[in-house]
């Protein structure tokens, strides 16, 4: 694979991390940039949350719906929920329109990036490559502070982008970002597809097109769609794609060597800080900690603010022993972005340790992922895969085993399988979980919280032999993958042991 880098790094699907914007994007009506809401800040959307969470536990006496609008209100510091023109942005990306700066940009200061592209909207309403710019960036921006209510105004945008120049490759791409990060990823395959008929060397429709492949497990498609890309557009973006390809078919070494090779040729601070994380979570999920916390350490000596590295950080900071620095890392993660992956990582070391007041602790955390997933489905987005991861464990059984059936339903990877074998388990029907936990590790992937699953589930139908290798599986890889998990895993091979 070629050394050359080019734009930001890769996110994909259900665990995303942040992702290049394409073009800035222009409003035919050039009063609607000058009346945008002011942006809130981290603490009150945070806040936001937390009020939503408190009156749903308060009483039910609000409709659903009522609720998910009112959040969105909230969350958007006053703006209409259905009205707005998208002019929020995100970290920068490549096709930018030429009237705004690049080295804005390229440096990823997101405030400054935002101004300018709003500026460059009301100056030049009809820059239709400025409007596709825009809306990508709007995707990416609801992607790092987790408010999906943005996602709306993307489409807006992208949507003016197109009836300025129909069928441009830029909003193409644009659509197949944004229908991903709404999890919708059949519809990214298509949006992919038809930017690359306009435009084969469009690095993100390229992109999207493999993590829309891999989020509905088509793997064999997604691989070669990967090597596509590397000999159209090689770099960074594309080679962490191929890594993760490489490690969802069990080939760790060789991901870990592309991942490195994309370390090597990345220049950005972006770049470098999210590959980097992407290293991180590698080495962690391989149970080597040490590794793992420094690359989390190089990726925020390049940007201290990078959220992943941070949460990445946390949680190896939790599986190496060091509990009370995990918390206060994941305090600061989810308090700037509440999304249900830190929330749920905080409220189990809450349980954890067990310290007075902390069960009210995780309950909180727990109440904070049922008012994100509110506010995230009034924004278009599928939340059924963390309904059910989140739901399986710290809600209700019957919501989890429903909301994993639909995804299951919609796609079918190993993600899904685990998680409609998890819910399956925990609703009482684990002869019916176990073929689900089998597919979730037929394609050689090794994930410490699937082999755990996968133990339970074994050690639940009576397959005890299959479940304590199982379990051990999943303690050798990565003994300190979930503290919870972890726990009741060596709990579970306790009495399988007593047993024999």
């Amino acid at each position: 694979m070629s050394p050359r880098t080019n734009d930001s790094p890769r996110g994909s699907g259900g665990q995303d991390a942040p992702r290049p914007a394409e073009a800035p994007e222009a409003s035919t009506a050039p009063s609607a940039a000058a009346d945008a809401p002011r942006s809130p800040s981290p603490a009150e959307r945070v806040d936001a949350l937390r009020r939503f969470a408190a009156a749903v536990r308060r009483g039910r006496g609000l409709h659903g719906a009522s609720c998910a609008v009112l959040l969105a209100v909230a969350m958007t510091a006053g703006a209409v929920a259905v009205g707005g023109d998208g002019r929020d942005a995100a970290r920068a990306a490549p096709g930018v329109s030429r009237a705004v700066g690049a080295d804005v940009l390229v440096r990823g200061d997101l405030d400054t990036a935002i101004r300018s592209l709003q500026a460059h909207v009301r100056a030049q309403p009809r820059d239709f490559g400025a409007w596709a710019a825009l809306g990508l960036a709007q995707v990416e921006r609801a992607r790092t502070d987790g408010d999906p209510s943005r996602y709306a105004r993307a489409e807006r945008a992208l949507a003016r982008s197109l009836a300025l120049r129909p069928g441009n490759d830029q909003a193409l791409a644009g659509q197949a970002a944004l229908a991903a990060a709404r999890h919708d990823f059949a519809a990214a395959l298509d949006h992919a597809d038809r930017a690359l008929e306009r435009n084969p060397y469009s690095e993100r429709a390229l992109c999207s097109r493999i993590d829309a492949l891999v989020e509905l497990g088509r793997y064999e498609e997604a691989g070669r769609a990967a090597t596509v890309a590397d000999r159209r557009r090689p770099g960074v973006p594309v080679f962490t794609r191929y890594a993760y390809v490489r490690e969802l078919r069990g080939d760790v070494p060789a991901a870990r060597r592309v991942l490195h090779r994309a370390l090597d040729s990345a220049a950005r601070p972006a770049d470098v800080a999210y590959v980097a994380t992407a290293l991180g979570n590698l080495e962690r999920g391989q149970g080597r900690y040490g590794t793992a916390l420094r690359h989390y350490a190089r990726a925020l000596a390049a940007d201290d603010a990078y959220l992943p590295a941070l949460e990445g950080r946390a949680r190896a900071q939790a599986a190496d022993g060091d509990r009370a620095g995990a918390i206060t890392t994941l305090e600061q993660v989810v308090a700037r972005s509440p999304l249900p992956g830190p929330l749920v990582a905080l409220g189990e070391l809450y349980e954890d340790r067990n310290a007075p007041d902390d069960r009210a602790k995780a309950r909180e955390q727990y109440a904070l992922v049922d008012a994100w997933t509110a506010l995230a489905r009034a924004g278009g987005v599928d939340v059924d895969l963390d309904t059910a991861l989140a739901a399986a464990d710290h809600g209700d059984a019957a919501e989890a085993l429903r909301a994993a059936r639909a995804e299951w339903n919609r796609r079918r990877t190993v993600h899904t399988a685990d998680a409609l074998a998890w819910a399956l388990h925990r609703a009482g029907r684990s002869a019916e979980a176990l073929p689900y936990a089998r597919r979730a590790t037929a394609t050689g992937y090794r994930d410490a919280a699937f082999l755990h699953h996968r133990g339970m589930i074994e050690k639940a139908t009576g397959h005890d032999r299959a479940a304590r290798a199982s379990l051990t599986a999943a303690l050798e890889l990565n003994p300190g993958f979930s503290p919870l998990g972890a726990r009741a895993a060596r709990a579970a091979l306790k009495e399988l042991e007593a047993a024999r």
